[in-house]
């Protein structure tokens, strides 16, 4: 094997290691934090909704900031950095009493995202080869419902017996995260040329192309995140216990782990990359409709496993169209300004469905936050659809699907 594939293919096993650790870092403590504040403290959807609101939006909004960043010093410092910085927000959360301390934790756990998230996805583009990112980002995706489902059962059963152990065990996956890059990963160079940080913000910003596709997936992600606020909410009081939450990341690493790959390369000869977002995000947006109106835990579950597929079809493509679009001499640039979608997304529709919630309950219209994310989602879909047909934009996306 030629250093240069071999480097490559070491590199790719690099990430799934690594990916593996970040997930269930991750999952072990962030599905937990609704129901830990809102069922067993008494705090309002509002208030935790707030907290989640607020990692994400300095995670993601922060990101070309981070991106740029590692463009000129590498992605390892950065790296490193970041994951100790997020164990050092689970280590506060865990003794958060007040609103204040839980948001000062998610506001630590986002800057440490910051610094780690963008290096690491400008890692993947230049470590995987074009035609191979679609279904290298399938297998990641795989990965992550299998480490969502682990993580969720570990953090539930420390839920058992103390909120602490939760989080300290989500600090511990983290400081071991850091330091398996700390000794395994190369210096490597993200961009082509050593990019200087407002060279490479300002290739972003000025790429129309780009800026449009990013800032219209906000919508998206307003729904996607409702797997960490509002659907655990739902199936915790449907169930009546939280041990009932892994049962939804049961499914989703089911369906994944038996779909994702298989759709991803059935998919990906016949329908552009656009078509496969489009019919995702119609099918995420339709499970949400009828949420608010189930009963039984079959009806939820049954609505769950379509929004997943929905998913399932949608996310591969999302981030290879958004991979394609990057421009090689910025790469951590394009990939940490791709976070602002989720940003502005993941902020409203956390502290917005916090906000829907708290509102339904009080009018006693328990369906009003998910008609709103429906149709949310429907205008995300149409906002989609003229991007992608105006002629001015269609040519290039279109060519970035083949």
């Amino acid at each position: 094997m030629a250093p240069v594939s071999q480097a490559r293919s070491l590199g790719k096993y690099f990430l799934l290691l690594d990916n593996m650790l970040v997930v269930l870092g991750f999952f072990v403590v962030f599905p937990l934090i609704s129901i830990r504040f809102v069922d067993q403290m008494g705090w309002a959807a509002l208030l935790v909704g707030i907290a989640l609101g607020l990692r994400q939006f300095v995670q993601q909004g922060l990101g070309i900031f981070g991106g740029a960043i590692a463009d000129r010093f590498g992605a390892k410092p950065m790296i490193v950095a970041g994951m100790l910085l997020r164990a050092a927000g689970f280590a506060t959360m865990a003794v958060a009493h007040d609103p204040w301390l839980l948001w000062l934790s998610c506001i630590l756990s986002g800057l440490g995202g910051t610094l780690f998230d963008p290096p690491r996805a400008a890692l993947v583009v230049k470590l995987v080869r074009p035609h191979q990112r679609g279904r290298f980002f399938s297998i990641l995706m795989m990965q992550d419902s299998a480490g969502a489902v682990v993580g969720a059962l570990l953090g539930s059963w420390l839920l058992q017996y103390d909120f602490r152990l939760v989080c300290g065990a989500g600090a511990l996956l983290f400081v071991a995260c850091a330091g398996v890059n700390a000794w395994l990963l190369p210096a490597y160079k993200l961009s082509t040329i050593r990019t200087p940080m407002r060279e490479g913000m300002g290739r972003v910003l000025n790429d129309k192309r780009f800026v449009t596709y990013v800032l219209t997936l906000a919508g998206y992600y307003m729904l996607a995140v409702q797997v960490m606020l509002m659907l655990p909410i739902m199936v915790n009081e449907i169930a009546g216990t939280p041990a009932a939450v892994k049962w939804m990341y049961a499914i989703e690493a089911l369906l994944s782990l038996t779909l994702l790959y298989p759709i991803a390369r059935w998919s990906e000869k016949r329908f552009r990359l656009e078509q496969r977002l489009m019919a995702g995000l119609l099918l995420m947006s339709l499970s949400m409709l009828p949420i608010g109106f189930t009963s039984t835990l079959q009806q939820l579950f049954t609505l769950i496993c379509l929004f997943y597929i929905g998913s399932i079809i949608a996310e591969p493509a999302r981030e290879t169209l958004g991979a394609s679009l990057a421009d090689a001499r910025a790469r951590g640039s394009y990939m940490g300004f791709s976070r602002l979608g989720l940003a502005i997304g993941g902020a409203l529709g956390y502290a917005g469905g916090g906000w829907l919630y708290d509102s339904g309950k009080a009018l006693d219209i328990s369906e009003l936050p998910w008609v709103m994310l429906a149709v949310i989602g429907l205008i995300t879909l149409i906002a989609l659809w003229w991007q992608f047909n105006s002629q001015r934009l269609r040519a290039p996306l279109v060519k970035a699907g083949g």
